[in-house]
């Protein structure tokens, strides 16, 4: 259930036109700013309460409150986390887009989008396929992953990864915007961590939501992993609650394909 896009950075896999220049960074990836950042050197996020509001199937109303709710939870701790970093730290902006608007990325005939744009937006549309089944947990998870792509703009880590003259191949583009998406994946893993357990929830809830999570579709560009590779990923982070276990630029590329 991958119901969630990336604006601007996927992009740039559509629009590549060709071959960068031989001074690109030969793999694995050698940017000290995407493989030493200093999210890796926090330890684990501070642990906090975050109360989960009821869902409704159907009710728009309700997942608005819900999704709401867990950006404020998102909010305190990430800030609380960036805090001694020196890391100008900066929430990101919600918005709904109606169900018949267009807003980053997010079309008009689409029905359900949820999108991060690079201008400091979580954007959803609430189309029926988020509605029918609004699993609460699953929208959390979502909605921190999210969140993620806004943390990883604050450390320089987003505005490294598609730049030019950082790659040589389509292919490796592809694979640098699977290691900037897997990431996300984990940090959104180690965020439910420091809030866990959350009221009324088992070890089995979170195996259910990781059972939710997708990849790239068969035929689909590559830009945000195999499914296998997204549950491994959103696992290691919730399973360490800590941003150092996320560091997918250093991994291996068959741990990001």
């Amino acid at each position: 259930m991958k119901i969630r896009a990336i604006a601007g950075l996927a992009a740039a896999a559509a629009l590549w036109l060709g071959a960068m220049p031989t001074a690109a960074s030969a793999y694995p990836v050698k940017q000290k700013v995407l493989i030493d950042n200093v999210l890796y050197k926090l330890g684990k996020m501070p642990t906090s309460d975050c109360e989960e509001p009821p869902v409704r199937s159907g009710d728009a109303a309700s997942v608005k409150r819900y999704i709401g709710a867990a950006m404020q939870c998102l909010e305190a701790t990430w800030e609380q986390y960036l805090g001694e970093t020196g890391v100008s730290f900066e929430s990101p902006r919600l918005k709904f887009v109606s169900s018949s608007g267009s807003y980053c990325g997010i079309g008009r005939r689409e029905s359900s989008v949820s999108i991060y744009c690079d201008t400091g937006v979580v954007a959803y549309k609430l189309g029926k396929d988020i509605l029918e089944d609004p699993s609460d947990l699953w929208l959390m998870v979502n909605t921190a992953a999210l969140y993620a792509r806004h943390m990883q703009q604050l450390v320089l880590i987003g505005p490294n990864v598609d730049g030019s003259g950082m790659y040589d191949t389509k292919a490796e583009l592809n694979e640098r915007l699977r290691r900037y998406s897997l990431q996300a994946d984990c940090l959104a893993g180690a965020f439910v961590k420091s809030i866990w357990p959350l009221k009324g929830r088992s070890s089995s809830d979170w195996a259910h939501v990781r059972s939710l999570l997708t990849g790239d579709a068969a035929g689909s560009e590559r830009v945000y992993g195999k499914t296998a590779n997204v549950r491994k990923w959103a696992n290691r982070g919730f399973s360490s609650g800590d941003a150092a276990s996320c560091n997918t630029w250093t991994a291996v590329s068959s741990e990001v394909a």
